[in-house]
This record gives structure tokens, sequence and C-alpha cells, in this order.
């Protein structure tokens, strides 16, 4: 019995498709979406203009909120400080304590002076509502009790009566006692004008030290 074979060219031409082919889904999309790019639209220049203004006041509105509510960085002007804050340095002064409670006795702080605008000053809270301050001989009383203030190095040189401190005002003193302005001379501050508390030394990097 014959058998018929086929070479191997009669194989290929019965396989051959049809000259009409179906289109996948796929095929159909256009060349760009088939190879998962799209093509960006250009930005005119108002665009862009708009989103520099936008990402700009963003910027100044979060910075504004972060310095008047929780905390901003202060450079030290002056000696009155001294030795516990030196010139020049750069202070953290943080918001919330003075925003949720009150300034402690011998809190180290930022505040305004009356008639002096937004100039910062740093001093510190010796006396509270109701408190009875004097200084003698080089130290302070507070109700009538001697406070031996070791941060100091130099004592007053000038001698306050007696005086007690009204209801919402506080009385402040320079670490450098014989050169500051402070309370001695201006009077105790409203509550207002105690802006913050300085935590942390944190420029030059060399004095980086936590204050007390």
């Amino acid at each position: 019995m014959n058998t018929e074979t086929k070479q191997p060219e009669e194989l290929l031409e019965e396989q051959v498709l049809p000259e009409e082919e179906t289109v996948s889904p796929a095929d159909e999309q256009p060349a760009e979406a088939a190879t998962g790019k799209k093509q960006k639209k250009k930005k005119t220049l108002k665009q862009e203009l708009i989103e520099w203004v936008c990402t700009i006041a963003a910027a100044l509105l979060i910075a504004f909120v972060v310095r008047t509510f929780i905390c901003e960085f202060v450079v030290v002007d002056g000696n009155s400080m001294n030795h516990t804050l030196l010139n020049s340095e750069v202070m953290l002064v943080t918001k919330p304590e003075y925003m949720l409670g009150d300034p402690e006795r011998f809190d180290v702080v930022v505040c305004h002076y009356p008639n002096r605008g937004d100039t910062y000053f740093v001093k510190r809270v010796v006396g509270l509502p109701g408190d009875t301050v004097a200084i003698y001989d080089g130290y302070l009383y507070i109700n009538g009790e001697k406070q031996p203030e070791e941060y100091l190095t130099i004592r007053p040189n000038y001698t306050y009566s007696e005086r007690v401190i009204p209801e919402g005002q506080y009385f402040v003193l320079g670490d450098n006692r014989a050169s500051s302005n402070d309370s001695h001379i201006i009077g105790p501050l409203d509550r207002d004008m105690i802006l913050g508390k300085v935590h942390f030394v944190l420029f030059p990097f060399d004095s980086i030290r936590t204050i007390e």
C-alpha cells in the first residue's frame, strides 16, 4: 500500500493564513497607549507662574504658623544674659507652653517690651503675679526669701525696694544683672508680652546645650 507524502513546501502553503485578519482590541488602540506612554500636555507660562505663586504662598503660610504657634530660632543680641546666653548664639524658642499655660519662676523667655514694637528681648522670669520682689546687697529676694541664683556670674550692683507684682504681670531680669535693661527699670511685663520659652542653644555647634 502506497502512502502519499507531502513535501515541506506543500505543508507550508496549507498553513498560510487568509488575507483577512482579525484585530484584537489592544491593536485598535493608538500606538502611545499600547506602549503605556502618554504624551504630557505642555504647561503654559501662566500655569507655571500660578503654580510657583501657590507653592511660595503655601510655604510662607506654613512658616508663619510654625513661627507663631510652635517654635522659632532667635539670635541673642547683646550681653544682658551672660553667661547663660552669649551674644550671637542661636536659641530654639518654643511657644505651646505659654499658649496652654503660664510662665514659671526662673524660666528663660523671649518677650516684648512696652513701646518697643516687635523687638525681641530674652530674660529670666523671677517674679510671678502676687509675689513680693526685692534686690539687696546683690541678692534677689522673693516673698522675703533670699534666692541663691547659682546661674549668676555677675550680681546686681543696685538696690530694688520691695514691690508686689500685680496680677497678670511678671518680673523679668537679665542674668548679667549689672548690665541689663529689664523689669528693675521698665517694671513688670504684661502676660501677653511673654512669647516663648528658651530650651536650647543650637549654634555655634560646639556650644549646643540646654538652657535652665
